[in-house]
């Protein structure tokens, strides 16, 4: 009897250690966490297809959750972004940039100092002037 019940202690201890190392691997593993912030980014090329990205990101950062964003690519060059998913804007080549919203609200930041929100949808639109 006392060695099933110290069989069944250590069964017990054994489950409960391997539990807390689970708990800490998840809590602390790199890309385990989703992210608290449900971030959408929706980017209209020249010829007005969409593409949308559902972000789930802790960032507190435009250009981070781009990033972060699976698919999504950009260049920026001297604080401008000039390229977005191999697509080129350039204001002195072609009279086009890339204008960025957040609603529907031009964005008041690059995107190094934007700031993100749970909820946010930021636009990234190819517009010629």
């Amino acid at each position: 009897m006392a060695k099933n019940k110290k069989l069944i202690l250590g069964c017990v201890a054994a489950v409960l250690v391997l539990a807390a190392l689970v708990g800490v691997w998840f809590a602390f593993a790199k890309g385990v966490s989703p992210g608290n912030k449900s971030v959408i980014i929706e980017v209209v090329n020249k010829a007005g297809e969409t593409a949308t990205y559902n972000v789930r990101t802790d960032a507190e950062y435009l250009r981070d959750v781009m990033e972060e964003a699976d698919g999504l690519t950009f260049v920026e060059e001297n604080g401008m972004v000039m390229s977005v998913n191999g697509e080129r804007a350039d204001y002195v080549a072609d009279k086009a940039y890339w204008a960025f919203y957040i609603g529907d609200a031009y964005c008041n930041y690059g995107i190094n100092e934007q700031p993100v929100a749970d909820g946010d949808v930021f636009r990234i639109v190819y517009t010629a002037a």
